[in-house]
């Protein structure tokens, strides 16, 4: 018996010692406590909700019952009232253009409906005028018209605006438009004398310059290489303060959409370096994860190299690379000619084979992480090739390449995609916005299977969803609408069984966003020890009819325990 006595006596003593090793103490320094709505936690795979979240410093201290989050939270906290409204952790850009984002924003809006009324070419030369008359000191400085955002497939007369075209706008000042692929785009003949696009011209490799029936005159019309080489010569005309204005413009268009996490993908070395001035400043107000050009800024990567940790908000992540165009533009490489167009499969963006393995091979040996846009399934194969053979050399331990796109990639792609441990970030968007169009273009087969998210779960992928901004505006809210009701513009449903669930859309953009910029410890759920970066909504996405999501609003952004967005 004494010796019962006394191990019950040793028990209870570890356990009064156990109890209070683990019991918090009250925070002295101003808590935060956000209550009184839906918080959900994003962990795990089935919806897990709390009743109160302590921030303290930034991070995340607390998350549980009211009663104790009141405790911890000691003297002088504050409390978050959050009056019914859904609190979940701040949403992570997977793939994006934020810097381009801010471009659209000063440039002559272009966009259909529904986010703007550009629906036919007269409407868009008449905006375009109107743009060179509200800003003379713009175009007097870079001496061009510039407009974004339009698209041949929701025109009136369903082509693109021709030089011809252009020219209504002006004949002495270049006039140039972005088609909404940012694949694409069109010159009035001012501006293709300028770039040297004149009668006879060849085609640069990975690009057209589309030509007036029966001749080699330049019609206007540029595809991807033919069409980024004298956009990015426009942008290099940008002076400093240009430059960070556009920056600061994007910035505030992730914000309003509940982003604290943006990407720059494809960026180039002054676009990195914009975003490093802004961050010393104390001017970026969210983390962005820049991924420069792996092709064109080798020589700056070679220098810089990757950070694993932001440095006043920015971080060189990783590196892009682009293999091929545009589903809706019908320049994506596909292994089967497009629907619409028998004699047209696409085209590579970079045609070497050789030359792409040169690249993977570099990323592999500089364990720089890879995201490749993948749009057709035969620039997916030249992706793959090149990983398998890269794994094979130099092992993939520890990587997260990632698939950028994987629209028409084929389900024994995504079983190779999964051995690798490749990532598909899904641009399931497209099922709005392009479904019809893909439909058209791909047939139904092809397009139902678009952006083939539930397939890729029921595998046991984990994936993302992104908006690619400035392709579509960084609408948090229309990714989880499109990608869990899959309708078109018509209303056409593009692939019901690759439907996926709210909470299924809601992980891909917060903590399987976060697990594919290797901050899985840092953001993407709400846990202790976490960033407090959350948005606030005005309605739950789980709980409302699938049809009513793209209703929700962002009324909140919070950075790190700081409101940065207030609708």
């Amino acid at each position: 018996m004494k010796l019962l006595k006394h191990l019950s006596l040793m028990l209870s003593i570890t356990m009064l010692f156990s109890c209070q090793d683990n019991k918090k103490e009250p925070i002295e320094n101003n808590a935060q406590v956000f209550f009184g709505g839906d918080i959900i936690t994003m962990v795990g795979d089935t919806p897990e909700y709390a009743e109160a979240v302590v921030e303290n410093n930034g991070k995340i201290v607390f998350v549980g019952s009211s009663d104790e989050a009141m405790t911890i939270a000691g003297k002088g906290h504050k409390m978050i009232d959050l009056k019914g409204k859904t609190l979940l952790p701040g949403f992570i850009d997977a793939h994006g253009h934020v810097y381009n984002s801010g471009l659209m924003s000063l440039a002559a809006g272009l966009l259909p409906e529904p986010d703007g009324d550009c629906g036919s070419i007269d409407v868009l030369i008449e905006k375009m005028k109107q743009w060179q008359i509200d800003n003379p000191e713009i175009i007097k400085k870079y001496n061009v018209i510039l407009g974004m955002g339009y698209d041949d497939s929701q025109l009136s007369e369903k082509r693109h605006p021709t030089a011809d075209d252009l020219d209504k706008i002006s004949t002495e000042i270049p006039v140039l438009v972005v088609h909404q692929s940012s694949h694409l785009g069109s010159m009035n003949h001012k501006a293709l004398e300028l770039v040297g696009y004149v009668d006879g011209v060849k085609d640069p490799e990975g690009g057209v310059i589309r030509r007036e029936p029966g001749t080699n005159k330049p019609n206007g019309v540029l595809e991807e290489m033919a069409f980024f080489a004298p956009l990015i010569k426009l942008m290099g005309q940008l002076d400093y303060n240009s430059n960070l204005e556009v920056a600061k413009a994007g910035m505030a268009s992730y914000i309003k959409y509940g982003y604290t996490t943006a990407q720059e993908g494809r960026a180039t070395k002054d676009v990195c370096e914009i975003w490093k001035t802004l961050g010393e400043s104390g001017d970026l107000k969210i983390d962005v994860a820049g991924y420069p050009d792996l092709q064109i800024e080798m020589d700056y990567m070679m220098q810089e190299g990757v950070q694993k940790e932001y440095k006043n908000h920015y971080r060189t992540a990783g590196v892009k690379l682009s293999l091929d165009g545009s589903p809706q533009g019908k320049t994506a490489w596909i292994s089967e000619p497009y629907t619409s167009d028998k004699n047209n499969s696409g085209y590579p963006a970079i045609p070497d084979n050789e030359e792409v393995q040169r690249l993977i091979d570099t990323a592999f040996v500089k364990n720089w992480q890879v995201l490749a846009h993948c749009n057709g399934d035969a620039a997916s194969d030249q992706y793959l090739n090149a990983l398998k053979t890269a794994t094979a050399n130099y092992s993939n331990k520890g990587r997260r390449d990632v698939m950028v796109h994987s629209q028409t990639v084929r389900l024994d792609q995504l079983d190779d995609m999964k051995t690798l441990g490749i990532i598909p970030s899904f641009f399931g968007m497209h099922t709005f916005y392009w479904g019809d169009v893909h439909v058209e273009n791909l047939g139904k087969e092809r397009a139902y299977k678009i952006s083939p998210a539930a397939t890729a779960k029921k595998k046991g992928m984990l994936f993302t969803q992104h908006h690619d901004s400035p392709i579509v505006f960084p609408n948090s809210i229309m990714i989880l609408h499109a990608v869990v009701n899959r309708t078109s513009r018509t209303g056409q449903i593009i692939g019901a069984d690759e439907r996926i669930s709210p909470y299924d859309a809601i992980k891909s953009i917060t903590s399987a966003a976060a697990y594919q910029h290797y901050e899985e410890d840092l953001k993407g759920d709400l846990t202790e020890g976490k960033l407090a970066d959350f948005v606030i909504l005005d309605k739950n996405p789980l709980k409302v009819s699938p049809d009513k999501i793209k209703e929700i609003q962002v009324l909140q952004t919070i950075k790190e325990g700081q409101v940065v967005y207030q609708k």
